[in-house]
């Protein structure tokens, strides 16, 4: 038995250590013994560094700034291209040296856009190096974007005015105008343009344009203008130089203001100065008299007016006045440049607001009483129209 005992097998299995051997029997009080808990790793001294909690909360850091970043970077472009909060076109003014601070606060004091530090910071990422947002007066349509006012004001479209300058005005009239008109600004020039140099037109501009630049284009446009005419006129004309044609077109301007007519008129003055006669212009005797103030509109000419010494006095001077009567525009010029070929030393009105000619005296004399008589016609007329109506009984 002993023996058998002896040689029966010993169980082998891992003991507590984890090692393989043979399996010793637990007591009873020490199977009941709870187990000891394993110790955590130990963390390694590179772990503990401080640099390396330092990059990590660098790393949060930098992770929540990204976050924020791209929050706002998304935001600000939503609000940059939602609709805007106006709610009726307006008209807003972007002065001359404003800079992108100064028009965004602006914008955003009107109400035209809802945040102006959001417009600032998108338009500076929109615009390229060379582009601004151009000084002038511009309609905001109601609901208009922050990214569609910046693009209107980056264009430069802004609202155009207009002044207009017709044909026949002095300088000094011209000057009256300018003065008076609500939108330019600033002075005009001290010193007075030569009368005729400025060329008569509608001209268009913007809020903030000065008074100076406009009488700087007129008298731009009338010299290439009577330089490009000039260049084309007749070769026999009996004048010696470019002062002497705008003279003479200046005082066709005031003779006519029928397109037709003008061409015919300049043959008239033109066929007087080959002839050596006296011009008879009555528009030069105004000017002599009232110079660039013009007439009054209640002040006839008088018979004694034609008596009257002036250097413009055409019934007494022979050949032209010294300086131009008025700014002539395109169509005085060109017809004086080449006027039509006629016989025609005369003209008077004839009633209607147009001329009726004549290449001699009898005739003109004959058309002057015509003329007189549906004068007094017309007189006669008024005069019975402004009579009292009879009572009634």
């Amino acid at each position: 038995m002993n023996d058998a005992n002896e040689n029966s097998p010993v169980p082998f299995g891992r003991n507590e250590a984890g090692n393989t051997g043979p399996i010793i029997p637990k007591s009873a009080s020490e199977a009941l013994r709870p187990e000891k808990v394993p110790q955590p790793p130990k963390r390694s001294r590179k772990a503990k560094s401080q640099v390396v909690i330092f990059l990590n909360f660098v790393m949060t850091v930098v992770v929540c700034l990204t976050i924020a970043a791209a929050g706002t970077v998304y935001y600000a472009m939503s609000a940059y291209e939602e609709k805007g909060p106006l709610t009726a076109n307006t008209n807003f003014i972007v002065r001359n040296g404003a800079g992108i601070q100064e028009i965004a606060s602006s914008l955003e004091r009107s109400n035209i856009v809802t945040d102006g530090r959001v417009f600032r910071f998108m338009s500076e990422a929109y615009l390229e190096d060379n582009d601004t947002l151009k000084a002038g007066e511009y309609e905001i349509k109601a609901g208009s974007s922050m990214q569609e006012v910046m693009q209107l004001l980056k264009s430069g479209k802004s609202i155009l005015y207009s002044v207009s300058l017709p044909e026949g005005l002095t300088v000094k009239q011209m000057f009256s105008r300018l003065s008076t008109d609500p939108v330019l600004e600033g002075d005009l020039p001290a010193q007075v343009p030569a009368e005729g140099s400025l060329r008569p037109d509608t001209y268009k501009f913007s809020r903030g344009t000065k008074r100076a630049e406009i009488i700087a284009q007129m008298a731009a446009a009338q010299k290439v203008l009577v330089d490009q005419i000039w260049d084309k006129r007749d070769p026999n004309l009996p004048i010696s130089s470019k002062e002497e044609f705008v003279t003479l077109a200046s005082i066709v301007e005031k003779e006519t203001g029928i397109a037709d007519e003008r061409s015919r008129v300049a043959s008239v003055f033109i066929n007087r100065l080959e002839k050596g006669m006296r011009l008879q212009s009555d528009p030069t005797i105004i000017y002599g008299i009232f110079g660039g103030d013009g007439k009054p509109a209640d002040r006839p000419i008088l018979k004694s007016d034609l008596d009257k010494s002036t250097p413009y006095n055409t019934y007494l001077i022979k050949g032209l006045p010294p300086t131009p009567i008025a700014n002539p525009g395109r169509a005085a010029l060109e017809a004086v440049a080449n006027p039509s070929r006629t016989s025609d030393l005369y003209f008077v009105a004839d009633g209607t607001g147009g001329h009726v000619f004549a290449g001699t005296l009898d005739e003109h004399n004959s058309n002057v009483r015509r003329w007189r008589k549906i004068e007094a016609e017309k007189a006669a007329a008024a005069a019975k129209a402004a009579e009292p109506a009879p009572a009634q009984e």
